[in-house]
């Protein structure tokens, strides 16, 4: 074994480049079965962040489905997910280019079901009993209005053939039709609630027609988040909801709601995108799901009769979009030191089966580090969480007496949580000697419904102190150098970063990808999904518009005083680039150090490989050249104004 070498912190040399990283890394969007095939949605960045449909047949046989240019992503909720359907062989997608719904059979070319005209399709099934396709449809033809959003029926052998089943609230999700196709459940929600804040759900007969009949609401509420109906095999409705303040297991009785299973931890987590899956049916008394406690995922067997959860042990710390095959279920996994993978589950044997992994960097795991979950505390007498990455790299140790500088990793949402899956972009970090803490501010989710509500009416405050705090509490324990402490994040969290930096002079730099700077503009020009959010995070508008003003950060640059690095896709529809570049002119008016990249072609958040490489190479670039240090990679420079 070689003999470490002496380098200062952050000029180590790291075989995990951000090339590699890109180049062998995708990421898996939803999962389906069919029979003994396994489909799912595969996102590539080094094919410009094309989302292609995969199958995988029993003798282990891996093909596309869909061809270039075909991209598999819907644009419902403008976030997506739930593009995807399949039964008996066909495949039903929606394309991400005209937003139009196409039918795939086997040993024929893609054909359209859906017309040519401004709406979007998601979160579809097959009814086979009346040959037709079940979904989310948001209608965006009249641009003077707000998108129109319904559950519809698309008959497969009609084109233009198409029946409108529910109607009339802002938001639906998750039709889910019983075994018999007698009725259909799904979830619907309006403004100002998110679907975490309230939902309902709702249960109706199906007529010979087609239509819906005895239709009535049987769980939730505007105080009451449900999320995943499912039939059972025997026709019993199951859903997740937190009425005790966690996400749990709980059916529908026809005249009554009764627990399966009341624990402190999720089973479920936020409806951001649609098609999420935290548990299926293994029979009809047995259900295999996940459930997160402090931030680590967790598997289990669920007896339904009795009541009783049997944790089975993995070595994964991420376990999400289940489904059923025969003997077996199949879901996606994730742990700290591997990229993902889809794995089978044999029910019989408990053993594990690994169908497929996102790509393997053939790193040498020694290279990463193990995120250590932390407790810290934060104001008012309360707790806050997150993971800490130190340093670390085989080859390197620190020069004498030195601390790292560590970068805050605050994530979006801000209805959201970090995971302890495996992370390149921290490894690409640590493994340079540069700590990260990755943290799960107030208002995140998998810690229950109290925690998550934290944020309420108070961000850009609750999430900033968190940071700050833990920030500190690693500088307390000697983890790292308080002169040399950055934060970053995306959207949600690149305001956490805007508002750290603004109102706080804890962090020495920062950089903020697709961040919010302006609060108002927000609430004035975003998409519907997201249109009323800020009624519970910030305040009603325009009713509390001065506070929608003292939490913007544009407003206050003056009270800026260190370097930024801002990147904005120029496609962003959810944060508009004009936020980011409002910010850059600020800064520099005000004469501060600020680097700027924007990438064309992106939206909110970035897909295609040389752009997601560009990013992660010009952050580490900025703070080498603000905190300091000699970077041992050859990076293309970024143009730092006034520095």
């Amino acid at each position: 074994m070689e003999k470490q070498r002496e380098a200062p912190y952050g000029s180590w040399k790291s075989p995990i480049t951000a090339e590699l990283i890109v180049s062998k890394t995708i990421g898996f969007m939803e999962i389906k079965t069919d029979g003994d095939d396994v489909y799912w949605v595969e996102m590539r960045p080094a094919e410009q962040g094309r989302s292609i449909v995969v199958r995988r047949t029993p003798d282990g046989h891996v093909s596309d489905i869909t061809s270039p240019p075909f991209s598999a992503r819907t644009l419902v909720h403008e976030y997506g997910g739930g593009a995807l359907a399949v039964a008996d062989g066909t495949v039903y997608a929606s394309n991400f280019a005209d937003q139009r719904l196409y039918r795939f059979t086997p040993g024929a070319p893609p054909q359209p079901i859906t017309p040519e005209v401004n709406m979007c399709y998601a979160d579809g099934i097959v009814d086979r009993f009346r040959k037709r396709f079940i979904c989310v449809r948001e209608d965006h033809t009249d641009p003077e209005k707000e998108a129109v959003n319904t559950l519809i029926s698309i008959n497969l052998d009609r084109e233009n053939d198409v029946q409108i089943l529910v109607s009339g609230n802002d938001f639906y999700s998750s039709p889910r039709l019983s075994p018999d196709g007698s009725r259909l459940a799904w979830l619907t929600w309006n403004h100002p609630n998110m679907p975490w804040d309230g939902t309902e759900l709702w249960v109706g007969t199906i007529n010979d027609d087609g239509s819906l009949t005895q239709v009535k609401m049987v769980a939730g509420g505007k105080n009451e988040s449900i999320v995943q109906p499912e039939w059972s095999p025997e026709g019993q409705l199951y859903f997740i909801s937190d009425r005790t303040d966690w996400w749990n297991l709980y059916r529908w009785g026809e005249e009554h709601i009764e627990p399966v299973v009341q624990m402190e931890a999720e089973f479920g987590y936020p409806q951001w995108s649609l098609g999420l899956s935290s548990y299926t049916f293994a029979s009809p008394d047995r259900i295999v799901c996940s459930f997160t406690r402090q931030g680590i995922y967790h598997l289990a067997i669920v007896d339904t009769t009795a009541g009783e959860l049997e944790t089975i042990e993995t070595p994964y710390t991420e376990i999400f979009f289940f489904r059923t095959l025969p003997g077996h279920v199949v879901f996606v996994v994730g742990s700290f030191d591997k990229n993902g993978a889809i794995v089978k589950f044999n029910l019989a044997t408990r053993k594990f089966e690994e169908l497929v992994r996102i790509g393997d960097l053939n790193i040498d795991p020694r290279y990463f580090s193990k995120p250590e979950a932390i407790e810290f505390p934060t104001e008012n007498d309360q707790t806050s969480h997150g993971f800490y990455y130190p340093p670390h790299n085989p080859d390197f140790i620190a020069t004498h007496d030195e601390l790292p500088p560590l970068v805050v990793f605050s994530h979006g949402g801000p209805t959201g949580a970090t995971k302890t899956y495996f992370r390149p972009g921290i490894q690409y970090f640590t493994s340079r000697g540069i700590a990260v803490l990755d943290i799960n501010y107030g208002g995140s989710t998998g810690y229950g419904r109290a925690y998550r509500q934290r944020l309420n009416g108070q961000w850009g405050v609750v999430d900033v102190v968190d940071c700050i705090n833990g920030a500190h509490y690693l500088v307390e324990r000697g983890l790292a150098d308080g002169n040399r402490l950055a934060i970053r994040g995306g959207s949600a969290g690149g305001y956490t970063t805007l508002c750290a930096l603004t109102f706080h002079n804890v962090f020495k730099a920062g950089a903020s990808y697709y961040g919010i700077s302006d609060l108002e503009a927000l609430a004035q020009d975003t998409h519907k999904f997201e249109s009323r959010y800020l009624d519970q995070m910030v305040g009603p508008y325009p009713e509390q518009q001065k506070l929608y003003w003292e939490r913007s950060p544009i407003h206050f640059v003056d009270q800026l005083s260190c370097p930024m690095i801002i990147l904005q896709g120029l496609e962003d529809k959810v944060v508009p680039p004009n936020q980011a570049e409002k910010m850059v002119e600020a800064l520099r008016a005000k004469g501060l150090p600020v680097a700027y990249l924007s990438f064309p072609g992106e939206q909110h958040g970035f897909r295609q490989a040389e752009n997601v490489k560009r990013a992660m190479e010009a952050e580490v670039y900025f703070y080498s050249q603000v905190f300091g240090f000699k970077l041992a990679d050859s990076i293309e420079p970024v143009l730092i104004e006034n520095l």
